[in-house]
C-alpha cells in the first residue's frame, strides 16, 4: 500500500516525471493494468483509503494514494492521465467541470453520501437566524447551488423552478429576511464560521475547521432523491476497463461501510446499498 503525502498539481507533474518520459510511464503501465493511482482528498478520506487499500489488495489491486488539497486539481489529474481514477465528487460537480473544461469523465460507483449542513456559531436554530444574517457560501457553482437549494429548503430564501442545480444568489427570487451572502473558497467558508451567523459548509470541510457536527449544524439537507452522491470517477475511456469491477468491490464492502460511519462519526452515509 502506498499512501502518498498532500500534493499539489506542480509536485504531481514533478513524481510523473517530463513529458519525454510518459510514452514509456504509459508503456509500463499498460504491462501491468492492476497498479493503479486514485485521486482523493486529504483528510479523513486517507483514513477511509486505507481499508479500501486492504480491500483492494484482496481483488487484486495495487492502488497508490495521491492527496489533493483542492476541488479543481483531481479531475485535471485524472483527464491529463496522472491518475487513474478519482473519488471526491458528485454528479453536480463533475457535469460543472464537464461544461467549463471538456472532460470526457464518468462514474463508475458511489462510495458516500455526505450531506452538505448550515452551521453556526451564534444561533441554536434555523428559526433564530435575524434579518439582516450574513451567510457564508461555498463559492464552487456546484456546491453554492446546493448550498442554495438547502437555504431554500430551509424556508429561507425561494428560487425559481428555472434556477436548476447550479443557481447562484443572483437567482434567488425572495429573500424574507434581507440575507447577505457571502461567497468563499470551500476551503475556508468553514473556518470563517466565527464571522458570520451562519454558513453552508460540505462535511468533509467543517470536520477540517473544527465545526461540532452535533453542535453547531442547525439544517441539513436529505438524502432522499439527492443527486450530490459521491462516486469513483474515470476517464470515458477507462470505464470498461477489467480493473473497474474490481475497484469498485473494493469500496462496496461491510468494512468499508463501518469505516465511513466511524470516520465521519455517523455524518456520512454509504452510498450503495
Amino acid at each position: 500500500m502506498k499512501l502518498n503525502t498532500p500534493i499539489t498539481r506542480r509536485r504531481a507533474l514533478s513524481l510523473l516525471g517530463t513529458a519525454t518520459c510518459l510514452p514509456m510511464i504509459h508503456a509500463a503501465r499498460a504491462a501491468d493494468a492492476r497498479r493503479l493511482r486514485i485521486g482523493i482528498m486529504a483528510g479523513e478520506d486517507e483514513d477511509l483509503w486505507r481499508v479500501i487499500v486492504a480491500n483492494a489488495a484482496k481483488e487484486g489491486l495495487d492502488l497508490s494514494i495521491m492527496t489533493f488539497s483542492d476541488y479543481n486539481t483531481p479531475d485535471e489529474a485524472l483527464a491529463e492521465h496522472e491518475i487513474d481514477a478519482n473519488a471526491f465528487q458528485h454528479g453536480p460537480f463533475l457535469q460543472a467541470q464537464i461544461a467549463a473544461r471538456g472532460y470526457d469523465i464518468v462514474a463508475v460507483g458511489n462510495t458516500y453520501f455526505s450531506p452538505i449542513g448550515l452551521y453556526s456559531t451564534r444561533w441554536k436554530s434555523v428559526a433564530d437566524l435575524p434579518r439582516n444574517a450574513v451567510i457564508g457560501l461555498p463559492n464552487d457553482p456546484s456546491n453554492e447551488g446546493r448550498a442554495l437549494h438547502l437555504l431554500e429548503a430551509l424556508g429561507l430564501i425561494r428560487l425559481p423552478a428555472s434556477a436548476g442545480l447550479l443557481p447562484t444568489p443572483l437567482d434567488i427570487a425572495d429573500n424574507p429576511r434581507n440575507l447577505t451572502f457571502h461567497e468563499l473558497d470551500a476551503g475556508i467558508v468553514g473556518r470563517s464560521l466565527p464571522d458570520l451567523d451562519a454558513a453552508v459548509v460540505n462535511t468533509n470541510w467543517a470536520l477540517k475547521a473544527g465545526i461540532d457536527l452535533q453542535k453547531q449544524k442547525i439544517g441539513q439537507e436529505s438524502l432522499q432523491d439527492n443527486p450530490y452522491v459521491n462516486f469513483i470517477a474515470v476517464n470515458a475511456a477507462d470505464a470498461k476497463a477489467p480493473w473497474i469491477t474490481p475497484l469498485v468491490n473494493a469500496v462496496h464492502q461491510p468494512s468499508t461501510r463501518t469505516a465511513i460511519e466511524t470516520i465521519f462519526h455517523g455524518s456520512v452515509v454509504p452510498a450503495w446499498t
